[in-house]
């Protein structure tokens, strides 16, 4: 059901949360390791990943008005290409995908965190940091939409007002040198890079699960996708530029697990380390809170359309409980036992597999959506050259890493195998479009 309609989100509600989702856990933790691979070309790689944001975001924008879904993602590809095999394994792909974003984010706050302690406690703040922050963002979303937005609307001004000083500041000690041509890694490299970190884009589909909570949804989707990508690109070819340009290669590689707050010593000392901690805490806390606002919604969809059990389906004070609790929990797990590396590989790959079936399902839809076909088509081709390149990058650096890109597509496609053996559903690739209720969301 639908919130009323003094309880819809407005364009500002709409894109906090986009935003929100966006300036995560993503940037702040695996900064380090995209200039480690890109170099000086850090700001250059991050403006390419934006780039095939932007490009999505089209299709998402003209989606999410045409079927107004709680579901998202999820009912788009039901209704671009049925319920079938492969769909059903995209959407379990896209809900494990969220689950290790969420964990990235858990485990980006609990290592942040974990830095106010003394060195001989941080590894055990960490965890109970990660516990914490899952559990309690948990219960948040427990609330109804309003409350959400206007925590989310709060919590990422702050964090942008903390960014926009270190941006402030630390533009004035940039050495252009360390940015120029020369310094950049080649390429493929530098294509690689920024898709590791194309999980920092990620949140913007986000706002595609508040379609039925949002006043004049026709006008506010497509503003609050654009402006929420649009900003972001450049607040992160901003945070590139100074974080390249003020400290060594070799300074940010060796803190890569927080390097925006070592980014930030040289023009604000001791001071700015401790607000970027902050601000990383304060983006990752509200990332979490986005992210299981929309996997809570993801897993009911995927539910109803009978791809999980049905009681995911099942609502408690008018919320679907019972998969924000098993995706909670899931979190808790990979956070606390997997390695940031591992994480980010697998959710930048996750994400950009499903974006390039979102825009694939907009092309077939294109009559429907009124859009441009071409469009769309262009963000297949840059979905897919993106997660080439990531997947050369890791073969060639970390050729272990790719076991557990083929885990998660591979778990996936087992689930939904071994649900529709359970219940006896039939084992066609295609299904019948969607053109009923669940396709356009509960």
């Amino acid at each position: 059901m639908s919130t009323s309609g003094k309880e819809k989100l407005g364009y500002w509600e709409v894109t906090a949360i986009g935003i929100g989702g966006m300036v995560g856990g993503g940037i702040f933790a695996v900064l380090g390791l995209a200039v480690e691979l890109t170099r000086g070309g850090a700001p250059v790689a991050f403006l390419i990943a934006g780039l095939v944001a932007l490009v999505t975001s089209y299709s998402y924008a003209r989606l999410s008005v045409t079927y107004l879904s709680q579901g998202g993602t999820a009912a788009f590809l039901d209704r671009a290409f049925g319920s079938g095999l492969l769909t059903g394994s995209a959407n379990i792909l896209l809900w494990i995908s969220y689950i290790v974003m969420l964990s990235l984010y858990a485990y980006a706050f609990g290592s942040y965190g974990a830095s106010f302690f003394p060195p001989d406690s941080q590894l055990v703040w960490k965890h109970i940091l990660i516990t914490g922050s899952v559990a309690g963002i948990t219960g948040l979303n427990l609330l109804n939409a309003r409350l959400i937005g206007e925590w989310e609307d709060g919590i990422v001004l702050l964090k942008l007002v903390i960014l926009s000083l270190f941006i402030g500041v630390g533009i004035w000690g940039v050495d252009t040198s360390r940015l120029a041509p020369a310094a950049w890694s080649a390429p493929v490299p530098l294509i690689a890079g920024g898709m590791i970190i194309f999980l920092a884009y990620e949140g913007f589909e986000l706002i595609a699960n508040t379609a039925q909570d949002v006043r004049d949804a026709s006008n506010t989707l497509p503003r609050a996708f654009y402006s929420s990508v649009g900003f972001v690109v450049v607040l992160y070819v901003l945070v590139a530029i100074v974080t390249a340009g003020t400290l060594p290669v070799d300074t940010i590689v060796a803190a890569k697990d927080y390097a925006l707050a070592e980014a930030a010593r040289p023009s604000l000392g001791q001071t700015g380390f401790v607000l970027i901690a902050i601000a990383a805490l304060l983006s990752t806390a509200s990332a979490i809170n986005a992210t299981l606002y929309g996997a809570a919604r993801l897993s009911y969809v995927i539910a109803k359309d009978g791809e999980l059990p049905r009681s995911l389906e099942k609502k408690v004070w008018g919320k679907p409980i019972e998969g924000l609790l098993i995706t909670a929990g899931l979190t808790l797990f990979i956070a606390n036992m997997a390695d940031l590396s591992s994480m980010s590989i697998m959710g930048s790959a996750g994400f950009l597999i499903i974006f390039a079936a979102v825009n694939a399902a907009n092309v077939m839809l294109a009559e429907d959506t009124q859009s441009r076909r071409s469009i769309s088509l262009v963000g297949v081709v840059l979905c897919l050259f993106a997660l080439g390149s990531l997947i050369w990058q890791t073969a060639n650096s970390s050729p272990e890493q790719l076991w557990f890109l083929f885990a998660m597509a591979g778990a996936a496609f087992l689930i939904e195998v071994t649900f529709r053996v359970v219940t006896g559903r039939k084992m066609n690739l295609s299904g019948d479009k969607q053109q009923g209720e669940n396709a356009a969301g509960p």
